[in-house]
């Protein structure tokens, strides 16, 4: 009896040692210092991801860039129309080839760049699947503002929204689980910027302190055009622009029915064998060459293609040992 209620009165006990060993021979260890120990640990995990997105400054982004010119012509038209109504406006206007739908925005660094081009290129398949071989058309009609600060023309509800809100989704968890630090915590909201107040900060000095809704308000309601969703790429916000007013991109996939074997390669679309030829020449891997290291090194690079097809992945190698090439 006297056995039961000493059993009984450990297991009330709310902070009952437990037996451990370990290598050093310890015992006895207080189950209150592991649980503060676990606790200690935990904290210090907030504390470092607090930390970590507390210094969260994205510099590059996923982008659906615009190309059909109804669009962009439409948008040119507007902004004329807010600057005919205040010229100190033309500043904030964004430029002709930069128009573009934001998928995602991320922080990388210099060696994190060739993970977030790997992580464009898993992607694909992801869209795919949620595409089911069909094409995504994007339309435009309207105009709006986030806090009269920044001028966007809308995405119009329909059933194009699920798979846009899929497809971003996808995307976010393919770059997290490579490590990247993405996303916002404000929830997607797709829209396409044509002037933002932030980019000519003396506009404030003037008493330009916001974006007036009588600049726009014949716009209200304009359908600008549809975009079909072919090409996602990965830009930079801070790298020179490309000449053509576009972002500078690291990568870009190539979407929809009839692309599934297509990728970009220095802004030129080619075949998955027009990119392998391509890479097989730039490392001067020829095999009618009278280096007999270069032979044996295109035989194999040749075999290495020939088993992997289109159902795995190619791995050529350019110095880096990272370039990948997305064969599903």
């Amino acid at each position: 009896m006297a056995t039961e209620n000493s059993m009984e009165g450990k297991e009330r006990l709310p902070l009952a040692t437990i037996d451990i060993k370990d290598d050093c021979g310890i015992t006895d260890v207080p189950q209150v210092n592991l649980e503060r120990s676990e606790e200690n640990e935990y904290n210090d995990q907030i504390k470092k991801k607090k930390k970590k997105y507390k210094d969260y400054q994205p510099n590059y982004f996923l982008s659906i860039p615009i190309t059909n010119k109804e669009i962009t012509k439409g948008i040119k038209i507007l902004q004329n129309a807010v600057i005919q109504q205040d010229k100190r406006l033309a500043k904030a206007m964004t430029g002709d080839g930069s128009f573009h739908v934001t998928l995602l925005v991320m922080q990388l660094n210099d060696d994190e760049v060739n993970i977030g081009i790997d992580a464009l290129l898993e992607l694909k398949p992801f869209i795919e699947e949620i595409l089911q071989g069909k094409h995504l058309t994007l339309p435009f009609q309207g105009v709006d503002t986030f806090g009269n600060q920044v001028g966007f023309v809308k995405l119009a509800e329909g059933e194009h929204m699920n798979p846009l809100l899929e497809i971003a989704e996808a995307a976010k968890r393919t770059f997290q689980e490579k490590g990247i630090l993405a996303g916002e915590s404000r929830s997607f909201k797709p829209h396409l910027t044509f002037m933002k107040l932030s980019k000519v900060p003396w506009l404030r000095k003037m008493g330009v302190k916001k974006i007036d809704p009588k600049f726009y308000e014949k716009f209200i309601s304009h359908r600008f055009g549809d975009e079909m969703l072919h090409r996602i790429d990965l830009c930079s916000m801070l790298k020179k622009k490309q000449s053509n007013g576009y972002y500078h991109c690291e990568s870009s996939i190539v979407i929809g029915p009839g692309h599934k074997h297509q990728f970009l390669m220095n802004r030129e679309i080619v075949t998955v064998r027009e990119m392998i030829k391509k890479i097989l020449f730039s490392k001067q891997y020829l095999l009618n060459s009278p280096d007999e290291d270069i032979k044996t090194l295109a035989k194999r690079d040749e075999e290495k293609i020939s088993k992997c097809g289109l159902e795995g992945v190619a791995m050529i190698n350019d110095n880096t040992e990272r370039s990948k090439l997305a064969l599903k």
